[in-house]
């Protein structure tokens, strides 16, 4: 009898165990649960936008959810930034990061959005930084461009997508390498600064490799800021060779907000893990002439700590913009 009543509790203590884990599971087995917004804070066209776009298809089918990517432009990506640091946790709105600005932002200013504010998921690709001008510009290389600037301090037009991105950055470090000054017109992304380049409107375009390469025919490209030529744009030469040893990337990645469950941030993880193995990926990246750089959670955050080091201390001894 007592063995009876004993197997019996078991089957009750069991199957009511069973019934809690089935409580506490739901949540994140079925997610997603709706469309996933992913964020980019910069306009249409530029690069980030279009690895966005590339990746939201892969995305949305690892995931088996229809993946849109919104556009919150403005203040260089910090709008962007804020929106999916202040949105829910669940998954359901990420960002695509653009470094350096997603650590220059909150040295330069008081941002919207700290770094403790997001969950750092992954980083994909790179970028180079490139100077580029109209076809028919005076400027045959970088020593045309850095004679002109050294006779005409301040006079000459440089166009980025925002004060302390990337390309702004790239432009801070050229002028400390090659003692010149330039003039800085800030944009909202890269494909108002390409109509602003073709248009003649600015001598300079500050923008990424993949950004001009589709646009060749119609630009010079002066420099690319791979250590070396990038075997994607083999006819295009490096500053290193032209003697300014300026080094520099857009490098793009995935944040959502701070306090992810676990469950969600392993689907993504493992979402974009096999994202980055896909050779379809790595070809359509080839074809916007942009490079792998794939690297998981915490071992992207301490890169990214780094770079927030080095770019504090540059801060202090060049800052980029008015404090």
């Amino acid at each position: 009898m007592n063995t009876l009543i004993s197997t019996a509790r078991r089957r009750a203590l069991s199957m009511g165990l069973g019934a809690l884990a089935m409580a506490a599971a739901p949540a994140f087995a079925a997610w997603p649960e709706k469309p996933i917004e992913l964020v980019v804070g910069f306009a249409a066209g530029g690069g980030t936008d279009i690895t966005a776009r590339t990746l939201a298809v892969h995305l949305g089918k690892q995931l088996g959810t229809q993946v849109v990517v919104s556009n919150k432009l403005g203040a260089s990506g910090e709008l962007g930034l804020a929106y999916v640091a202040k949105a829910a946790p669940d998954g359901h709105v990420i960002g695509m990061t653009n470094m350096p600005g997603l650590v220059t932002l909150p040295i330069e200013r008081r941002t919207q959005f700290k770094p403790a504010d997001f969950t750092y998921i992954a980083n994909l690709v790179r970028d180079p930084s490139a100077f580029s001008v109209m076809a028919d510009s005076q400027y045959k290389n970088l020593a045309d461009l850095i004679a002109d600037a050294k006779a005409r301090p301040g006079e000459i037009s440089y166009g980025s997508t925002g004060v302390g991105t990337d390309d702004h950055l790239a432009m801070v470090l050229f002028e400390r390498l090659t003692g010149t000054r330039l003039n800085h017109v800030p944009y909202n992304g890269a494909g108002p600064l390409r109509t602003a380049v073709l248009g003649g409107h600015v001598t300079i375009g500050g923008m990424n490799l993949g950004e001009v390469m589709p646009f060749e025919s119609k630009v010079r490209i002066l420099a690319q800021a791979s250590p070396a030529r990038s075997s994607l744009a083999p006819n295009v030469p490096s500053f290193n060779e032209q003697n300014v040893k300026l080094v520099f990337n857009s490098e793009r990645g995935i944040v959502a907000p701070a306090g992810l469950p676990a469950a969600v941030q392993q689907r993504l993880t493992e979402a974009l893990r096999a994202i980055a193995a896909d050779p379809e990926f790595h070809k359509q990246m080839r074809q916007q002439f942009t490079e792998m750089d794939y690297v998981e959670g915490s071992a992207w955050k301490t890169r990214l700590d780094k770079a927030t080091a080095d770019f504090s201390a540059l801060w202090k001894s060049a800052p980029w913009t008015d404090k």
